[in-house]
């Protein structure tokens, strides 16, 4: 199953990759004691460690939201060059502008990159599009790995007029709300689902993997600001685990999402989402 639904809004999961990362939880995670991931083996494999080589397992996924009438692509992965039919939609979300959250904003028509959704509003956090903007100098810690990607997939959408440049809170209808969420990159925002009794938070990059629920001051190789990343993480999923919200992290494999509930200082995994777990043979 790759969809379900939260009170009146429906979350399908749709797939671009999962398998290998080519990186050991030691360089992905580096916070996070070797012997940890040994002790959770049985929580981690097959789904988020690979069994015998030591290697991380992630996915690359998009949500597409229904609600109110309007369908919603919450990050829109890697993409790339080839041409495909356009697929309307009526908002993008692009909870940061990392290289695997903006890939279809755009896609290569002839020689130039055009909008993928010609008549959607972009939902871009101001923070982030000011410091991946190479007009203004900054120097990201992700370096090269984010080369061209302001100019070839978020720059056309702009220049189309098509973006919302949004900061500190953003309300796309009565059950969906954008908000800051710094840390992992200073326009990091996550979107918070509040719809009759249920909730759910999509978390973009807070975590990459389940060790991250375990030890929530861990924080991957990719974060630009770690301390910023560090409380964040730890007030999402607090409200998560304070409010019953399905945790909805961008890359996370197996059921995609989790229920988490607080432990000590630290959280733990009380279940798993209904999604269907990916496979390699998927």
């Amino acid at each position: 199953m790759e969809q379900i639904e939260l009170g009146n809004i429906t979350i399908t999961r749709v797939r671009e990759y999962y398998g290998s990362v080519e990186m050991t939880p030691d360089t992905f995670f580096p916070e996070i004691p070797k012997e940890l991931w040994a002790d959770n083996a049985p929580l981690l494999t097959p789904h988020f460690l690979e069994p015998g080589t030591n290697i991380v397992n992630s996915a690359i996924q998009t949500w597409l939201l229904r609600s109110e009438g309007r369908t919603i692509l919450v990050d829109t992965g890697v993409g790339n060059h080839k041409e495909r039919p356009v697929l309307d939609r009526d908002i993008v979300v692009n909870t940061h502008l990392h290289i695997d959250h903006v890939g279809w904003n755009t896609y290569l028509d002839g020689r130039s990159w055009v909008p993928t959704f010609p008549n959607a509003t972009y939902l871009i956090p101001k923070d982030d599009f000011d410091f991946w903007n190479p007009e203004n100098g900054h120097k990201p810690l992700l370096g090269r790995g984010n080369q061209n990607v302001f100019e070839d997939s978020v720059a056309p959408v702009h220049q189309a007029g098509q973006t919302l440049l949004w900061a500190g809170t953003h309300q796309i209808d009565a059950g969906l709300r954008l908000d800051a969420a710094p840390g992992h990159t200073p326009g990091s925002s996550v979107l918070t689902l509040t719809s009759g009794p249920d909730r759910a938070v999509f978390v973009g990059d807070l975590l990459h993997n389940p060790m991250q629920i375990l030890e929530p001051d861990a924080n991957s190789c990719f974060c630009e600001d770690p301390s910023g990343a560090r409380a964040t993480r730890r007030r999402v999923l607090g409200w998560a685990a304070d409010h019953n919200a399905l945790v909805i992290p961008a890359h996370l494999g197996g059921h995609g999402a989790a229920e988490v509930v607080r432990d000590g200082n630290k959280f733990a995994i009380k279940g798993w989402s209904p999604f269907s777990p990916f496979t390699e043979q998927d």
